[in-house]
């Protein structure tokens, strides 16, 4: 019955859009922190800067303009960070 709604099949046809926009995006930031993090393992610094974390979570909740929480939005990124860690260590051979 829902497949025949046609605003229901426009918004979930959105929905997917989005969802390939953030697949894409996630991409291109791993393309990014691969980069940075064997440039800074080149020059023997170490990869993980929590300050930069913290700063960047803060710049991002000053940014966000809603409906997603401050707490959603730091729940979102905080695990968008640590992913972005396992899967450098997956590409980079652990």
């Amino acid at each position: 019955m829902t497949e025949n709604d046609p605003l229901i099949r426009q918004l979930r046809e959105q929905i997917s859009d989005n969802d390939r926009a953030i697949v894409e995006a996630m991409n291109a930031r791993l393309e990014l922190v691969a980069r940075l993090k064997g440039y800074k393992e080149s020059r023997g610094l170490s990869f993980v800067d929590p300050e930069r974390e913290e700063w960047m979570l803060q710049y991002l909740a000053r940014a966000n303009r809603g409906p997603l929480s401050s707490e959603g939005l730091r729940e979102l990124f905080e695990e968008i960070l640590a992913l972005t860690k396992r899967e450098v260590d997956r590409t980079d051979g652990g």
